[in-house]
């Protein structure tokens, strides 16, 4: 049985072609939202107006936190994307784990590229901090998958 509610530290990334980087201190964006509705005034109805839905937007990017690695594949990625303007879309999975190490819920981004990268600062009078990357990916669209160790935590 799962203990609720999840931890939020114990998590996995990986992006397709790149399976051998997956440790990230942070992960955010996961961010969905239907900001907008269309309203539709029935003829002969007068005490309310109809609202629909409108479409889904991700109004944040995906935002990959770790600590920088010289010479990494998924730098080079980024620098194909910024310095040539050359990009290769790829699907990004992040996952929450259980203690046990088992998946308990998982994203899928589809069709995720480079938009922008930067590097923590210098700072010599802070002499143990560690130089980090954070790669900002922008996506098409992501879903939520159904995943055992979830479907058996929820059950009574």
């Amino acid at each position: 049985m799962v203990a609720y509610p999840p931890v939020g530290f114990h998590f996995m990334v990986e992006i397709k072609g790149f399976e051998g980087e997956v440790a990230f201190k942070s992960v955010s964006g996961l961010t969905a939202a239907i900001p907008s509705t269309t309203t539709w005034a029935e003829g002969g109805e007068n005490t309310f107006t109809h609202r629909f839905p409108d479409r889904v937007t991700y109004t944040t990017d995906l935002k990959l936190e770790r600590g920088m690695l010289v010479g990494s594949a998924l730098i080079k990625w980024f620098d194909d994307a910024i310095q040539n303007f050359e990009f290769d879309p790829r699907d990004v999975t992040v996952t929450l784990l259980t203690a046990e190490h088992t998946p308990l819920e998982q994203w899928v981004f589809r069709n995720a590229w480079p938009k922008s990268w930067a590097i923590s600062d210098f700072n010599a009078v802070n002499g143990n901090s560690v130089v980090t990357d954070t790669i900002s990916l922008s996506y098409q669209y992501f879903y939520r998958v159904g995943l055992p160790a979830r479907d058996q935590a929820l059950t009574p």
